[in-house]
């Protein structure tokens, strides 16, 4: 894995499109019978559009894939993130982060990161923080 210093940018991972047929299994595996998940007319009855509304966790795992990719090896020691604006089925998005710094101890690096998904043409979605831990690099 390349060294990643402070400033460096982490990403961009982009989700051409948001599977509506992908938020009906995630709604099974998440026991979540919420109907805005899957159903255009639920999710207008609610008043939030004309398609479903991707969950949370789907949203936290389009990052922690960005992460995961940009630094492999490295282990996700903290993630906290706070929902801005719904996901739609269909929706463009990109997840990307910053690290804004970096400390060395006990032979490891850890990382501390910005991070955040952006709806393309629209809103942020969410945004965090996530701390990685990588080995330190050899002198």
């Amino acid at each position: 894995m390349t060294a990643l210093d402070a400033g460096a940018a982490l990403g961009p991972l982009v989700v051409e499109h948001v599977d509506a047929d992908a938020m009906k299994v995630l709604a099974v595996l998440l026991a979540d019978p919420n109907p805005i998940h899957l159903d255009a007319e639920a999710a207008r009855a609610a008043g939030l559009g004309d398609r479903p509304v991707n969950q949370g966790p789907a949203n936290f795992g389009y990052v922690l894939t960005m992460l995961q990719r940009t630094a492999p090896g490295a282990a996700i020691r903290d993630f906290r993130v706070r929902l801005l604006a719904n996901v739609f089925a269909g929706d463009r998005v990109v997840a990307d982060g910053r690290v804004e710094s970096v400390e060395e101890a006990g032979g490891e690096r850890r990382l501390s990161c910005a991070v955040w998904l952006d709806v393309d043409g629209g809103s942020r979605a969410l945004e965090g923080t996530a701390t990685l831990v990588v080995p330190a690099e050899n002198p």
